[in-house]
């Protein structure tokens, strides 16, 4: 009975060592995308009112921990009955990151001119401010569950030769690690600048050192989102070529003298470029046509 029970501790701690293992390999696939994920996420949770940032904040959270109990059963299903659509679900999300990478460079390097719209003042009941507010929650819900389909199916891919225990145990670990920790980060970041005034107003002294570290906080805020905007577009380059790389027979010892992060990361921006045209072409075409 005694041995039974150290070769089931035995069992389970190899177990944990396997998907402490896969964790590290999986969390280093899955990292790319959190830049992006904080970018995206840090721009819908913020142009509220500061009382109800957090408030909102917790919603979208609670809405991505509902994503992730849709999505996960989802893909261990096709993990355990139909392993090869990982794949090719691998190839589709690789060439819509490469597309979503490709259209953040082409905006940077032949801006928009975008029409300038004068704010409105307008007078809002309750109800009305809150219908807004929902609206804009259940939009932050959506683009949450495309970068969770995003990470989950991208470990899943890291780990797709595990037994099915290590898989589920791997892609539910990094598929809450990923929520915990970018909707934490979110909420210091949209919180920023509400600190930084509070540290301004903290004494009435004029250019006090808490007036210097309060003002670095506020103008710092737009900076820090764009900076992630920047490292986002970069991983979602190298991520998505990554997946190519990896996953398409057609690169594999291709490029052997060249750093493999450069070969993902081109591979991403020169497939992006593609995917980029010929749907701009097929935007075009089809106007045409409706018309």
């Amino acid at each position: 009975m005694a041995s039974g029970i150290f070769a089931l501790l035995d069992d389970i701690a190899a177990l944990m060592d396997d998907v402490a293992v896969m964790g590290k390999v999986a969390g280093k696939k899955t990292a790319g995308l959190l830049g992006d994920d904080l970018a995206v996420n840090a721009e819908k949770a913020s142009g509220f009112m500061s009382a109800r940032e957090l408030p909102v904040l917790w919603a979208i959270t609670k809405g991505s921990f509902l994503n992730k109990l849709i999505i996960l059963p989802a893909a261990f299903l096709l993990s355990a009955f139909l392993p090869s659509a990982i794949t090719v679900i691998l190839i589709i999300g690789g060439l819509y990151l490469a597309y979503e990478g490709a259209e953040k460079v082409h905006e940077y390097l032949f801006p928009h001119s975008h029409k300038k719209e004068k704010p409105k003042l307008e007078k809002l009941s309750e109800e009305e401010v809150l219908s807004r507010e929902k609206e804009k929650i259940k939009s932050a819900i959506l683009t949450d569950f495309i970068l969770s389909v995003e990470i989950v199916i991208i470990a899943l891919g890291t780990v797709g030769q595990e037994p099915l225990l290590t898989q589920i145990l791997v892609v539910t670990l990094i598929a809450i690690i990923a929520t915990v920790g970018v909707y934490g980060i979110v909420a210091l970041i949209v919180r920023m600048d509400e600190f930084g005034a509070k540290l301004i107003n903290l004494n009435e002294e004029e250019n006090s050192f808490s007036d210097k570290i309060g003002r670095f906080l506020v103008s710092a805020l737009p900076k820090v989102i764009k900076s992630l905007s920047v490292i986002g577009t970069i991983a979602l380059l190298l991520v998505s070529g990554g997946i190519f790389v990896h996953n398409l027979d057609f690169f594999h010892g291709l490029f052997e003298n060249i750093p493999g992060i450069i070969v993902e990361f081109l591979t991403g921006l020169v497939v992006g470029f593609v995917v980029f045209v010929i749907i701009k072409l097929g935007i075009k075409i089809w106007k045409k046509f409706k018309n």
